[in-house]
């Protein structure tokens, strides 16, 4: 019994002994890893990022913007199912033309006159400068007279009389200075104190009077 009380103390004499290797505690702490000693080398992505094809060789600007599409103009022939849908028998549009020309208090054989000039009664006719529809109203035209759809036959020819009304009341009835208004515009006639020396003006006002006094006659 008393060697066994030996033995307990002598061992835990040992433990309490300080400097034994084998059983000291390790008081320096845990040893930081090797990422922040010794860290791996950046990746490549970051270093020497890949890059896109896309910006150093682009691919060529489309089609549209380099050649876009143009419209069809009235004075270009038109495919077979674009005059099959845009343009109409001369007489086609009478009844339209009567009613709303006799509303704004114009000649119904001149308005079906510059309608014959101005588009040969197609709907969907489109000039190189933008003007659409049977009386080929420019877009600011078109606006200022409150049409919506230039290519509707009845906003457009509503639209038309309303604005060659509009030019026989500033010239007083004067007619060809009204027409070359219509297709030169108001201020070209005024700066020129009549018909303007616009060649397509000249054509286009001896075009509608002659269509005109054709239709007076009795003509289509």
């Amino acid at each position: 019994m008393r060697a066994g009380r030996l033995t307990t103390a002598a061992l835990v004499a040992t433990l309490l002994v300080p400097g034994q290797p084998a059983l000291s505690a390790d008081r320096s702490g845990p040893r930081p890893s090797s990422w922040f000693t010794n860290p791996p080398p950046p990746s490549r992505f970051f270093t020497d990022p890949p890059r896109s094809s896309w910006f150093t060789n682009p691919p060529p600007p489309s089609r549209f913007f380099t050649n876009p599409p143009r419209p069809v103009f009235a004075s270009a022939p038109l495919c077979r199912s674009c005059v099959g849908i845009g343009r109409s028998e001369p007489t086609a549009y009478d009844g339209l033309i009567r009613e709303i020309a006799a509303r704004h208090g114009v000649e119904y054989t001149l308005v079906k006159a510059m309608i014959r000039a101005e588009s040969d009664f197609n709907r969907l006719a489109i000039s190189p400068k933008g003007a659409c529809g049977l009386m080929q109203l420019m877009p600011a035209t078109a606006s200022s007279q409150g049409v919506q759809d230039v290519f509707l036959p009845r906003e457009n020819i509503d639209g038309g009389c309303r604005y060659l009304r509009m030019l026989l009341d500033r010239y007083v009835g004067n007619l060809p200075l009204a027409l070359a208004a219509y297709n030169a515009g108001p201020e070209r006639v005024d700066a020129a104190g009549g018909v303007p020396r616009i060649a397509e003006t000249r054509e286009y006002l001896s075009r509608v009077l002659q269509y005109r006094l054709a239709y007076r006659l009795g003509g289509e």
